[in-house]
């Protein structure tokens, strides 16, 4: 019987089918390896697990650092120690600067920006403007850090932080604090925001005061709060204190008289030094017009300046005293030495100098006492150049103090060999040269140190300050003898005399110098040491365009002797006569009557030196 043939895939899969079962036919009955199984396994796992430890090791060993690093940075923070700037003291230990501890608040702008609904309140709560805020904010979006405010005293700094705005936190600082304002303002300087000193002696001893910020590693939470100290990487140094020459006292007294003399005279500024003529300590130098330290603004930048130090002037006739110096240190003249001053005019190269009036013929003690610019320059013209500048020189004159006043000037004082006859002779008397009130300070400290010569000093211990000799003591007591004849009636600094007090002086009188020569406004100045006896205080007064009477002995004269009797009682320093004072009854006696006018020169005067040569 034919049977039809069978379709394709029957034939195929008929095959396959009865090969599998003949496989399991064949398998069954036949062990399984489980050993194999097991190894296969065991193989797997080590693998594995050599794996993880590989991984293990470059994630704990060959890069550690770098994952440490990842996870200190979102954790992990060092965090400055703020330290106290050093507090600078007044030779008696009165503070001038100290520093208060304030809380500066800053933000994290990535965080704050993702709660902009907390602005307006955080605006509120700082006194700002909402969008000036918003905008500084996205400006820093990319930033952790930005400080919203700056010395925040911590209480109200407190008030912001109770908010509890996200991204929000305070960083404690210090803030300088000046108690005496403006009297100290051109000495001291002032620091900027960052604690750094920026003028006077703040910039000086910026190093000393400030000290070095500590630092420590702290652990902070995703809201930027201080979870846990770990360690310090870095101790704390805190400034270090600076006790000044300065005493505040004198300092208070100086400022005070100078203010009068300018609202007095209508002057438009002015300075006043002070130095202890022993060990060149500057016991006060003030400024008008000053400002506030406390306050500092965006204002008029040059009152800043410390113009008894970085200003310079011509001396006028304050410079007789080193022309006489030279002139009795050659030999060729003596104090009691005839000099004819007639008839009050000296034509010289075609130019004329001039007194004030004719005063016929006196000697070199005279020159100085009814202050002579003929009898000053005749006594020049016969020194040599080179005698006549290396005394200026010694003196101090044309370069700085070394005072270590940041920006101090060194005044000029013009090269010998540039001097002409006229150069010479206006030099005798206080112009074509220039100088600091400081530095004419210095240079009649020399006086009253028996000759030697000492930087001034803003510092009370701890500066080398060696002196050296420039003049001849027997000399240096000859000028002060010389110099007391100023301050009698017949001299020009009558108005400089202090009660119960010798004192040798200067007065000065220069026009102010322009372009192309000298316009009508004056320089009225003072240079003084007292007592004369002893001496031990230098006080230099310089009145800027003083209106009305102008003179040296009119305007600056009465400064100086209302600064000298203060200072003089407030360091204890006997008077003069001290038996014969208290036999009348302390404090009733006066050998010359300060304020008194000289016969001469009344009241209502109006020049006596200009000696500006035509």
């Amino acid at each position: 019987m034919n049977m039809p043939p069978r379709p394709r895939e029957f034939a195929e899969a008929a095959p396959r089918a009865n090969t599998a079962a003949g496989l399991r036919a064949a398998t069954r009955g036949r062990p399984v390896n489980l050993k194999a199984r097991l190894s296969a396994v065991l193989m797997l796992l080590t693998l594995a697990g050599t794996g993880l430890v590989v991984r293990a090791v470059d994630l704990q060993v060959l890069r550690k650092d770098f994952y440490q690093e990842q996870g200190d940075a979102r954790y992990l923070r060092e965090v400055p120690i703020a330290v106290s700037r050093g507090t600078i003291l007044d030779r008696n230990g009165e503070p001038l600067a100290v520093s208060t501890p304030v809380e500066s608040i800053w933000a994290n702008p990535q965080e704050l920006l993702q709660h902009t609904d907390r602005i307006p309140e955080l605006a509120e709560a700082l006194s700002v403007d909402e969008g000036v805020l918003r905008q500084k904010l996205e400006q820093r979006a990319d930033k952790e850090f930005l400080y919203l405010k700056r010395h925040l005293n911590p209480d109200d700094a407190k008030l912001i932080l109770d908010r509890k705005i996200p991204g929000l936190n305070a960083q404690r600082e210090f803030r300088r604090y000046y108690p005496s304002g403006e009297v100290m303002a051109h000495v001291l300087g002032f620091t900027n925001i960052d604690d750094r000193g920026q003028e006077g002696l703040e910039l000086a001893y910026d190093e000393w005061l400030a000290g070095k910020p500590g630092a420590k590693r702290v652990i902070r939470d995703r809201l930027g709060h201080v979870v846990e100290d770990v360690e310090l990487l870095r101790e704390p140094q805190q400034g270090r204190d600076l006790t000044l020459s300065i005493d505040r006292r004198i300092q208070s007294l100086a400022y005070r008289e100078l203010k009068r003399a300018l609202l007095e005279h209508g002057a438009t500024s002015g300075s006043i030094v002070v130095l202890d003529a022993h060990d060149g300590q500057i016991l006060a130098t003030v400024n008008q017009p000053s400002f506030n330290p406390n306050a500092i603004n965006n204002g008029d930048t040059s009152i800043r300046r410390n113009r008894a130090l970085t200003d310079v002037v011509e001396p006028g006739s304050t410079m007789k005293a080193f022309t006489i110096a030279a002139a009795l240190e050659s030999g060729k003249w003596k104090p009691n030495t005839p000099i004819d001053t007639s008839p009050g005019s000296m034509p010289l190269a075609g130019h004329i100098i001039r007194d004030t009036s004719n005063k016929g013929l006196i000697d070199v003690t005279g020159v100085l006492t009814r202050s002579s610019n003929i009898g000053a320059a005749k006594i020049a013209l016969s020194l040599s150049n080179e005698h006549l500048y290396d005394m200026y020189k010694r003196v101090g004159f044309g370069e700085s103090t070394g005072s270590g006043f940041p920006g101090e000037a060194p005044g000029v004082l013009p090269a010998a060999r540039s001097w002409g006859v006229v150069e010479k002779a206006t030099l005798s008397y206080g112009y074509g040269l220039n100088v600091t009130p400081l530095q004419l300070a210095q240079a009649y400290a020399v006086l009253a140190n028996g000759g030697r010569l000492r930087s001034p000093t803003f510092v009370k211990d701890g500066i080398n300050n060696p002196e050296r000799a420039v003049i001849d003591p027997a000399l240096a007591q000859t000028l002060i003898g010389m110099l007391e004849t100023v301050i009698t009636p017949r001299g020009t600094g009558l108005r400089a005399a202090v009660r119960n007090y010798r004192v040798a002086g200067k007065t000065g009188t220069s026009r102010r110098a322009v372009a192309g020569g000298y316009d009508s406004r004056y320089i009225s100045t003072f240079a003084g040491i007292a007592p004369a006896s002893s001496p031990r205080l230098v006080c230099v007064v310089v009145i800027h365009d003083p209106k009305g009477a102008y003179t040296g002995g009119m305007v600056a004269a009465p400064a100086f002797s209302r600064v000298m009797d203060g200072a003089l009682r407030l360091l204890d320093i006997p008077p003069d006569n001290v038996e014969k004072w208290y036999a009348d009854g302390a404090g009733n006696w006066a050998p010359v009557q300060a304020g008194d006018a000289a016969p001469e020169y009344a009241p209502g005067a109006t020049s006596y030196e200009e000696g500006v040569p035509e």
